[in-house]
């Protein structure tokens, strides 16, 4: 079946991409004919990844299963392709797998692309077994066996197993692309107490090095009932360290018309041109044995 001028482009260039990261390191074989065998849905999903910052380097690791992360919620939706089926999987358990349930895919390069939500975005994995698991009961295949062989060697060498591959990019050390640096991460509880500790020691050294010793006794510093509160960035209120932590910063007042035109014009440069000579006589100016030859024009007071 022929493919519009468009998808074929977008195959030709993940195939490119894909024989380019080939070049350098080791890979499983067979990867250059799946490549060429390339779907059109691995293409777009690769495609995907490079307009969210994927260069050939990371290609590398993707195709040897890195776990990555993708700020881009809309992702989710745009992977899902008339043959991908929902999957079970221990990634982001914290995600209502009901309302966003885990979707694999198949294909001759990605071999099974397996994919869901985070909070703040997605998450995409290349497994190097396409599994088959999923609701229901059902007796485990070889599939499911090899699956499982995969996870031993995870759990051994601590990296992930793609499909050309092994990737120490693991859900725990993911390959973060396209970060939101708005997004809000929650502190772990096992660490708030050690960053409090760290944040009010430097506020003590500070109290004593920003000022003489006399003028910090005589001006001491606020008292603060919760030190990390004012880190944590809370929507609806005000927070953040300094007078302007966390404030927003808009325009109250309209640009001025004056302001405009003098800021957005582009000033003339200054013109001047030489007076008219009049009438001139010759002149020569002596100056040892060197003569000077000019023109002269005598001014009435």
């Amino acid at each position: 079946m022929a493919l519009d001028p468009e998808t074929e482009r977008v195959r030709t260039r993940v195939r490119l991409m894909v024989e380019i990261s080939a070049r350098a390191g080791a890979f499983r074989k067979g990867l250059a004919l799946a490549a060429r065998r390339l779907t059109p849905a691995e293409a777009a999903v690769i495609a995907d990844l490079e307009r969210h910052g994927l260069d050939v380097v990371q290609l590398r690791e993707v195709l040897c299963g890195a776990h990555v992360l993708v700020d881009e919620p809309g992702l989710y939706e745009q992977w899902r392709f008339p043959k991908s089926r929902e999957r079970l999987s221990s990634h982001h358990r914290y995600i209502d797998k009901a309302r966003f349930p885990d979707l694999g895919l198949k294909g001759p390069l990605v071999r099974e692309k397996l994919h869901g939500r985070t909070e703040s975005g997605t998450w995409i994995q290349l497994e190097k077994t396409p599994a088959a698991m999923g609701k229901g009961f059902r007796l485990p295949t070889l599939t499911d066996l090899r699956h499982l062989a995969d996870y031993v060697v995870y759990r051994i060498k601590k990296r992930n197993v793609g499909p050309w591959g092994l990737s120490g990019m693991t859900e725990k050390r993911p390959l973060y692309l396209s970060p939101d640096l708005g997004v809000r991460v929650p502190l772990p509880d096992a660490a708030e107490a050690d960053l409090v500790a760290a944040l009010e020691r430097l506020e003590d050294a500070d109290d004593v090095t920003s000022a003489s010793r006399d003028l910090a006794a005589r001006v001491p510093p606020p008292e603060r009932a919760h030190t990390l509160r004012e880190l944590q960035l809370t929507p609806g209120r005000r927070s953040g360290r300094g007078l302007f932590g966390a404030s927003n910063v808009w325009i109250t007042e309209t640009e001025s018309p004056a302001a405009r035109a003098l800021l957005g014009g582009a000033p003339a440069p200054p013109r001047w041109t030489l007076p008219d000579a009049g009438a001139v006589r010759p002149a020569a100016l002596r100056a040892g044995d060197r003569t000077l030859r000019t023109v002269a024009r005598r001014v009435e007071p």
